[in-house]
């Protein structure tokens, strides 16, 4: 029994290009699909469409969580699970990449007389973080090499779900989207992301596709999600080819990334005017100096509702990506600073 994209019985999350209702395109780490179904077996059917690395789907089925490879760029059918106890089960299919590659969903098959259950509740409170690989989960399964260099990998250790971006969402009860890419910065021309191109996040923040390496972009229309809590963890991948603020903190391009700073943060405060807006890095090691711009950038705007965050280990925990269990530590205090903030925003 086949079960189309476009069965209102489905939920999503995530940033998801549907203008076409039965094969919407997921792009960012950590969308999702949701379905609750009886049965013995599920399968997904869909198309791969590479850029780079390795490609992985992600799913939690009945709390357990798997993944599988998409091998090429063809329209598949790929099996989840089968021989299942014939009852009721809760599936949850995810994007543990980045751009890196995007997936056309087009449904599951389930077995001939399987039962859709409704759908599950959405958390009512609601998070966006704009970041960059870290906050994308990239390497983190990798847990031999805690506080260590990245292995030799090809995508195989990236899971959005190990990620602290995600982890911290699930232990705050929210919903959430990672707008976040590896390799990225603030500025074009700067970071690692999308070569040759080297687009930052002022040039993607606004898009569903982003990626020039997958064809055209397209633009996010941002009254279909509102945050209560923003995080912006942009200023690590910022510092290549040139680390300005290590080197030459009030030189020019140092004073142009503050000020492009403040009004990449000053257009959040106006997209969403009642979001909190929380201003961090991450303990991936880098120059304390770009923690001391965000600080004087987030003084200069001098609103309640943005603030600063550091964690306990702040750019000086690994040289490496952050493995899950790191993530597991900065998550625990990112939620523990949100939960701080106290209730009232989560008010719509």
């Amino acid at each position: 029994m086949f079960i189309p994209a476009n069965d209102g019985r489905l939920r999503y999350s995530g940033r998801i290009d549907f203008d076409d209702p039965s094969a919407p395109v997921l792009v960012y780490a950590a969308t999702y699909i949701k379905i609750n179904f009886t049965g013995t077996s599920v399968k997904a059917e869909l198309k791969n469409h590479r850029n780079c690395w390795s490609n992985y789907m992600g799913y939690v089925l009945d709390g357990e969580k798997g993944k599988f490879l998409l091998p090429n760029d063809e329209k598949a059918t790929y099996t989840i699970a089968e021989g299942l106890p014939d009852a009721r089960h809760e599936l949850m299919l995810y994007k543990r990449m980045d751009s890196c590659h995007y997936v056309t969903f087009y449904g599951f098959e389930l077995d001939d007389g399987a039962e859709v259950l409704p759908p599950p509740e959405m958390p009512r409170r609601r998070m966006e973080f704009f970041g960059d690989s870290v906050t994308c989960g990239e390497v983190s399964e990798a847990v031999d090499y805690v506080g260590k260099e990245d292995p030799v990998h090809d995508g195989e250790y990236s899971d959005s779900w190990c990620a602290y971006s995600w982890k911290t969402a699930r232990k705050l009860d929210a919903e959430v989207h990672l707008t976040s890419q590896g390799g990225i910065s603030l500025l074009d021309g700067t970071g690692y992301f999308a070569d040759p191109y080297f687009l930052g996040m002022e040039s993607s923040y606004d898009k569903i596709e982003y990626n020039p390496g997958l064809g055209e972009t397209k633009p996010w229309d941002f009254s279909l999600y509102t945050p209560h809590v923003v995080v912006v963890a942009i200023g690590q991948n910022d510092s290549y080819p040139y680390d300005c603020m290590a080197e030459d903190y009030d030189g020019s391009q140092a004073v142009k990334w503050r000020e492009h700073y403040k009004a990449f943060i000053e257009k959040l405060m106006e997209i969403y005017p009642r979001a909190h807006i929380i201003l961090a890095t991450t303990i991936l090691g880098h120059n304390p100096n770009w923690d001391k711009a965000i600080g004087e950038v987030c003084h200069a705007i001098g609103s309640p509702r943005v603030t600063q965050f550091l964690y306990s280990k702040n750019g000086c925990g690994t040289p490496g990506h952050i493995r899950e269990p790191e993530a597991e530590v900065m998550a625990d205090e990112l939620s523990g600073y949100i939960r701080s903030l106290g209730e009232e925003i989560w008010q719509d």
